[in-house]
């Protein structure tokens, strides 16, 4: 289960905090891994989910009840692949009300699908009280706050309790400067096998060096939510 057969929502308030960055490099994580996945790009503007991986994001749009019913049945589809949601800043209100209104997380529970939030952690309160109330939205989801290093130390950390037996803080690691400006022009993936031809070598060994680290980050984490589903249907 856990990332095999789940929804993983990205999320947060705050603009520019790298939650693009961590929907892709999940995407992309799974691309490497040989696993489905199925991204989904709920942004407007520049530099989106959409726009960098173009042949693997569906782009949605939740104004109206189309889009909506679009959206959430498509995550609900019991197809064993991965589902990863970008929610924008401007959407995040609407898609997290429409979550509960649909009861979005009980239903996945339902079906088999293990709902997934990763959380971007930022020290202000806008942040910390969405997350909170986060808490009680969405019932019986794993929720997992995210530090990106970019912002240093995480002395605010004790206002996000990860929700969910077992999980930890997932943290995404600084990317050199070298190399980020590679990273930030779309079209991009991290899973392009031709990738390194057009990198420097030193550039590429950093950029190697730093997916190793956020890889290792899912890797923790799933192996977390796969025992915490363990544990929970032999005690069922």
């Amino acid at each position: 289960m856990s990332f095999r057969n789940s929804v993983a929502i990205i999320a947060s308030p705050r603009p520019r905090v790298g939650k693009t960055l961590l929907a892709r490099l999940l995407t992309d994580f799974h691309l490497q891994e040989g696993r489905p996945v199925a991204a989904f790009d709920i942004n407007a503007g520049e530099g989106t989910l959409a726009q960098f991986l173009p042949e693997h994001v569906t782009r949605s749009a939740i104004d109206d009840l189309k889009g909506q019913m679009a959206l959430f049945d498509r995550l609900m589809v019991e197809d064993g692949a991965t589902k990863i949601v970008d929610v924008g800043r401007a959407s995040f209100e609407t898609f997290f009300a429409l979550a509960n209104q649909f009861g979005f997380a009980e239903e996945a529970h339902n079906r088999g699908i293990v709902p997934t939030l990763l959380y971007l952690m930022t020290p202000d309160g806008t942040s910390v009280e969405a997350y909170r109330s986060l808490c009680s939205r969405l019932p019986g989801a794993t929720l997992v706050p995210v530090h990106n290093e970019v912002f240093g130390v995480a002395q605010y950390r004790n206002k996000y309790a990860p929700i969910g037996s077992g999980t930890v803080i997932v943290r995404l690691p600084l990317l050199a400067a070298n190399v980020r400006k590679y990273v930030e022009r779309p079209p991009f993936s991290f899973a392009d096998s031709e990738r390194a031809a057009v990198l420097d070598v030193d550039v590429n060994i950093e950029l190697q060096h730093w997916l190793r680290r956020i890889y290792n980050e899912f890797r923790e984490l799933d192996a977390r939510i796969m025992l915490t589903d363990l544990r929970s249907s032999i005690q069922l």
